[in-house]
């Protein structure tokens, strides 16, 4: 007689734990749908038109934004370039998926703006289809304020990657410089390059390689004079290019 209430007992106790572990079991799988269920795999967008890569990306939840535009000869203007994050990463619904689009083959000149006013040399640029990219200056008394004094990529310049183009501009005497434009250092000693460079407050090292053979001359084509030891023969960033006091100058010098 006495078994049977300690049996009633375990039935239930036992019926509740299996309440209890299947209702454990409901709220994990509920809570993992929950989760993984906010959670869509990025598409490979490369390639794509902007307008079907946008509703591609809307039908996953997801915010597409055009972030950068270059030239390529390789991609038709209007489709995909490059996508972050890549294609197969799993992020979470209304993720900001970055992608730049290709403007096509590079058919525009650049045109020539140094010596123009900066004003002036904005509209060349605007006229053709390009943009102002960034702008530094430099004091220099030999020009009036506001004149271009270089410009990168140059003019005529052709498999330029983006459409902007970045001035050097004349500044009064008493301005800080915020910029320069990299002169070609090629050919000059590696100290004597270091210290130009030094002089306007920028640092730069030296790799010191073995100087390649001048090819000889062909035809009527006279030899080519060799490589002094010591020079200059390559240089990072290149010659044109903006740089600052926080540009660190790489040097290529002939042992």
């Amino acid at each position: 007689m006495n078994g049977r209430p300690v049996l009633n007992f375990l039935q239930v106790a036992s019926l509740v734990t299996l309440l209890v572990a299947v209702a454990l079991l409901a709220a994990i799988t509920t809570m993992h749908f929950a989760i993984h269920g906010a959670e869509v795999q990025v598409p490979a967008l490369k390639g794509m038109t902007v307008d079907d890569a946008r509703h591609q990306a809307a039908g996953l939840g997801l915010n597409l934004d055009v972030d950068n535009r270059y030239y390529s000869a390789e991609v038709a203007a209007g489709h995909i370039l490059t996508q972050s994050p890549a294609a197969g990463t799993i992020v979470r619904r209304e993720w900001k998926l970055r992608v730049s689009e290709s403007l096509g083959a590079q058919k525009v000149d650049v045109p020539d703006t140094v010596g123009k006013d900066q004003r002036v040399a904005e509209l060349d640029l605007r006229r053709v289809g390009l943009g102002l990219g960034s702008v530094a200056s430099l004091p220099w008394g030999k020009a009036a304020e506001g004149i271009v004094l270089a410009q990168d990529p140059p003019a005529k310049a052709h498999g330029i990657e983006r459409p902007s183009i970045n001035l050097l501009v004349a500044a009064p005497d008493d301005q800080t410089p915020d910029g320069y434009v990299m002169p070609d250092l090629s050919g000059l000693t590696g100290a004597y390059a270091q210290a130009e460079l030094a002089a306007v407050g920028i640092k730069s090292s030296s790799k010191f390689v073995e100087a390649p053979f001048s090819p000889v001359g062909t035809g009527d084509a006279p030899p080519k004079p060799p490589i002094r030891p010591n020079s200059v023969i390559a240089q990072f960033p290149a010659a044109g290019s903006r740089v600052d006091q926080k540009t660190a100058v790489k040097l290529v010098v002939a042992k």
